[in-house]
């Protein structure tokens, strides 16, 4: 014996069920035409693949060169560093070789409006990963 809730008392069962069928399906195609509206994005022309290539490896060479530079300057200025704060060094070269690269891409011809977050953050992921490599390897 089951208890009938207050709505579905007055009303037949099976009629109910068709009803939201019916209008789940009027709103599909309005929904689905939304999602294909979205999910078509512009795609590039092989011109631009092969931009977007070049100047992904130029970004990377950039960074790689400024890495190396600040590692070598950083153990001629330096040494091992004993009786400097690391971190306080860190910061100094990431902030320097932000600014740097800000002045370096627009004169190769690189967009820096295009930049995002993710772009800068790699850039300088590169630059401290080689700054720091660099000076490691001069040390021993």
């Amino acid at each position: 014996m089951s208890k009938q809730t207050p709505k579905s008392k007055g009303s037949k069962p099976g009629k109910e069920s068709a009803e939201k069928v019916e209008a789940s399906i009027e709103r599909a195609p309005a929904s689905a035409e939304i999602t294909e509206k979205k999910s078509f994005a512009r795609e590039k022309t092989p011109e631009e693949k092969q931009k977007a290539h070049r100047d992904g490896i130029i970004k990377t060479a950039v960074a790689t060169v400024l890495g190396i530079l600040a590692g070598l300057i950083a153990f001629n200025m330096y040494g091992a560093g004993e009786d400097r704060i690391w971190y306080a060094l860190l910061t100094i070269i990431f902030a320097l070789t932000y600014y740097i690269q800000r002045l370096i891409y627009p004169a190769i011809k690189i967009d820096t409006k295009e930049f995002k977050f993710k772009d800068w953050f790699y850039v300088e992921f590169i630059v401290l990963d080689f700054f720091l490599v660099t000076w490691t390897l001069l040390l021993n």
